[in-house]
């Protein structure tokens, strides 16, 4: 009897040992799959962050550029308006109260019109089009409708 004992008792331990190795060991599978899941939350976390930094120094950058854009449109017209209306009464220049409060812009860049020492060219290099030096065959097809009726004409 004793023998039928021990064997239950071996079974018995069996059984629990293997509940309890199932239930730790769904635990530690979760666990991982959580600091999976942790560590690419991190990642993009990390990565969105950057790239707000990024959004937000090149928007500061561009924000720079449109107030030195505008000071600069804003002295060019003042200075033109001064220029071109001299007998304008100062109350009706609107640029007027703003003259004297004007400071230079730093300008870094040359301006587009200031890099260009010449006007630009109504035409391409070369001949190009209806003046090239080839020599180009209409086709039959090709031959507008005007011009086809006046032929047949």
């Amino acid at each position: 009897m004793s023998w039928i004992i021990a064997t239950a008792i071996f079974i018995v331990g069996i059984c629990v040992g293997y509940i309890i190795s199932r239930l730790t060991n769904k635990n530690q599978k979760q666990q991982t799959s959580l600091k999976k899941d942790l560590d690419k939350s991190k990642y993009e976390l990390e990565q969105y962050r950057q790239e707000l930094v990024d959004h937000f120094a090149r928007s500061a950058e561009l924000l720079d550029n449109v107030s030195k854009d505008y000071s600069k449109l804003y002295e060019h017209m003042a200075k033109t308006s001064a220029e071109l209306m001299p007998n304008l009464p100062t109350q009706d220049n609107p640029f007027a109260q703003r003259i004297a409060t004007l400071e230079p812009v730093e300008n870094n860049e040359p301006i587009e019109d200031e890099v260009m020492d010449h006007q630009p060219r109504d035409y391409a290099n070369g001949a190009t089009g209806l003046f090239s030096d080839k020599p180009t065959a209409i086709r039959e097809n090709e031959i507008p409708v005007a011009e086809a009726k006046a032929k047949a004409s």
